[in-house]
């Protein structure tokens, strides 16, 4: 017994020790990056005017952002001994150096705190006021490892010896290489995005190109003018020796233009490739509603790394292959028919950036519905069969190591299950609400009622249950908020079924689909306690739930 006790002390300390490493301990540096500051309250971005000018030779930029903003709540003082002026809090990451800042050709004061800068403001700002604050700046930005996951600046070759460079920066944030106001809850009206390369190559960012500027020192400056609101993330540069092409979809709101920028030796590839785009939007615009971004276009861009979502400039690298790089992710060969970037990552202009989450805690939103969208396209190439198959083959991918929903506050984003666990959450909710024509309304009903907003995950689930007239409150929280898979326990004794729900949230209350007819499904309402239903007689020997639910189905009595 001596010898145990002690064994039991050190196994207790090692399980406690790992405990402590699972559980991330935020910082001050979080809580400045992914809260609303009270250097953040007090204005609301409208217009971001970003000049940036791209050396490649020596991987540095250079350049200013005139941040526009509406003042709509009392700046607070800069300090209790201080009456004259409050502080704003920009953000820009290091290795990044700020230059100066102006406010009506003065130039401010400012302290840093990582990767935040304080702005001491001394001109008046009223309330309801727009106001401009410029911020020069310069440096080598930080080097994207393993983008687009690990974000940063990319800076590439293509197999020519040209250069290729691009931007990606989701999760960590655009002040990884332009000074904003990074969070994701407020976004510009509008912006102007100028980018200065070597005149040999092609600039391509997000919306309408509306000039390029040659200059005498061989540079040449691309203005694109984005008409919408656009998160920060997105903004994106595509820096390379593009060649372009283009196309127009019929959708919607009318004609919608496709471009299309491509290394040269790709093009033949590319406009076979991209012909799936048509197909994408007539999909989505049936399931989602219009696409939301007609005033600056669609486009594609051939890019160093897999793809990513850019609003109205999608990223893409998926080598003009179906699948995901040549793979089926469900398994089911329907993920072997269609381009994973250009359906996965198109599907976001919808839920990612036509809606956007204020936290990014709360990237479910994004992720589950762009997941979702991907059975939504199989179903609408190959029928409703083929979707749900996809859909239930990416189960395979669920980790359940944590839960979804992340800490708030914190720039913390959730576990990778956001994907293939919130997909399969979406299609069970599709099987609840039970009808496919209310559903549609309801994925229409997010993207017009939230329509170019910032949300937050609760407005989405609390939307859904509204329109559904059924409280899924506590569907989502199983979801979303644990790692526990529902648990439906049955046994059959005569005629008699007999079953509940295990592994679940208190109160737990989905409704089920099974058969108690043969080949009929019908819905049974579930507790933690058990209940009891009588069976078909020709539903004894074939009894089955509907595979469609996410759920671990466990007869009790094998």
């Amino acid at each position: 017994m001596r010898k145990i006790i002690p064994f039991l002390f050190l196994m207790l300390s090692i399980f406690q020790v790992a405990l402590s490493q699972d559980k991330k301990v935020f910082t001050h540096a979080d809580t400045l990056r992914g809260s609303i500051t009270p250097q953040r309250a007090w204005w609301d971005v409208t217009f971001y005017d970003l000049h940036v000018k791209i050396n490649p030779a020596d991987s540095t930029i250079s350049g200013y952002n005139g941040i526009t903003y509406r003042v709509i709540k009392q700046m607070p003082t800069y300090d209790p001994s201080s009456l004259d002026g409050g502080e704003m809090q920009i953000d820009l990451m290091t290795p990044l150096v700020v230059d100066s800042m102006m406010q009506n050709a003065q130039s401010l004061n400012y302290r840093r705190d990582g990767n935040a800068f304080f702005v001491k403001i001394t001109a008046p700002q009223p309330l309801q006021s727009e106001q401009t604050i410029t911020v020069y700046y310069h440096g080598k930005p930080r080097v994207a490892k393993n983008p687009p996951w690990d974000g940063g600046v990319t800076w590439k070759k293509d197999s020519l010896g040209n250069p290729w460079i691009a931007t990606t920066c989701q999760g960590v944030g655009a002040s990884i290489w332009w000074p904003n106001k990074d969070i994701q809850a407020d976004e510009p009206d509008s912006q102007r995005i100028a980018i200065t390369v070597p005149d040999t190559l092609v600039d391509v960012s997000n919306g309408r190109l509306r000039k390029r500027t040659l200059h005498a020192d061989g540079t040449m400056t691309y203005e694109w003018f984005v008409s919408n609101p656009i998160n920060n993330y997105d903004v994106a540069v595509n820096t390379a020796k593009y060649v372009h092409f283009m196309d127009i979809y019929n959708g919607e709101k009318g004609p919608l233009t496709l471009d299309y920028y491509v290394l040269p030796y790709h093009l033949e590839q590319a406009e076979r490739q991209f012909q799936q785009a048509k197909s994408m939007l007539k999909c989505y615009e049936y399931w989602f509603g219009p696409y939301p971004w007609y005033q600056d276009g669609y486009k594609l861009v051939e890019a160093p790394h897999l793809g990513m979502e850019h609003q109205n400039c999608i990223a893409y690298g998926n080598h003009f292959e179906n699948g995901y790089l040549g793979r089926d992710l469900s398994g089911t060969g329907w993920g072997l028919k269609w381009d994973f970037i250009i359906v996965h990552e198109s599907a976001h202009e919808w839920f990612g950036n036509n809606i956007t989450t204020k936290d990014l805690a709360d990237m479910w939103v994004h992720e589950s519905f762009a997941n979702y969208a991907e059975s939504l396209y199989t179903e609408c190439q190959y029928g409703k069969k083929a979707g749900e198959a996809y859909c239930r083959g990416t189960r395979k991918n669920v980790k359940n190591v944590k839960p979804i929903v992340a800490q708030y506050g914190v720039n913390e984003e959730g576990s990778g299950d956001m994907y293939y666990k919130g997909g399969n959450m979406l299609l069970t909710i599709r099987q609840i609400v039970n009808n496919d024509e209310k559903w549609r309304e309801i994925l229409r009903g997010l993207n017009k009622t939230f329509w170019h907003q910032t949300v937050t995950g609760k407005q989405i689930e609390d939307y859904i249950s509204t329109q559904s007239g059924i409280d899924l409150s506590k569907v989502f929280e199983q979801y979303l908020n644990t790692t526990m898979i529902p648990e439906f326990d049955y046994y059959i004794k005569g005629k008699k079924l007999h079953y509940r729900w295990a592994n679940v949230v208190t109160a737990f209350n989905m409704p089920l689909k099974i058969t108690l007819k043969e080949n009929v499904y019908s819905f049974i309402n579930p507790t933690t306690q058990w209940k009891t239903t009588t069976l078909d007689s020709d539903a004894l020997e074939n009894f089955a739930v509907d595979n469609n639910f996410y759920v671990t189905v466990k007869d009790i009595r094998k």
